[in-house]
């Protein structure tokens, strides 16, 4: 199945239940190669409504850092190692702290 199909079929998806965390980050990934500004608009979402929902922050990140826009890259890194920490989720909070020191590295 190509990108343009699973954007259709996750699109459908998201009609069905627009509340629904993992098909809005989902279609977000998906997005990201081709349509940066759509992906951008729904991490937003998904940072304003399902905070608790990990995997956003680092991603969210890391193409806010790619877009130049450094300073809401750290921010985004920052609450998400907070949130990974809160939710003792080690796996996301180790990532987002080592994507987080590599981004510092290169923004020196």
């Amino acid at each position: 199945m190509g990108s343009e199909e699973r954007i259709k079929q996750l699109e459908l998806f998201y009609q069905e239940d627009p509340k629904d965390p993992f098909v809005i980050y989902a279609l977000a990934i998906e997005h990201l190669d081709n349509n940066k500004s759509k992906s951008r608009e729904l991490f937003d979402l998904l940072l304003q409504e399902h905070p608790n929902y990990v995997g956003t922050y680092y991603h969210a990140a890391a193409l806010y850092a790619e877009l130049g826009e450094n300073e809401k890259a750290e921010k985004i890194y920052k609450e998400g190692i907070s949130k990974a920490r809160d939710l003792q989720d080690h796996h996301a909070l180790k990532e987002l702290q080592s994507a987080y020191m590599n981004f510092q590295f290169e923004n020196e």
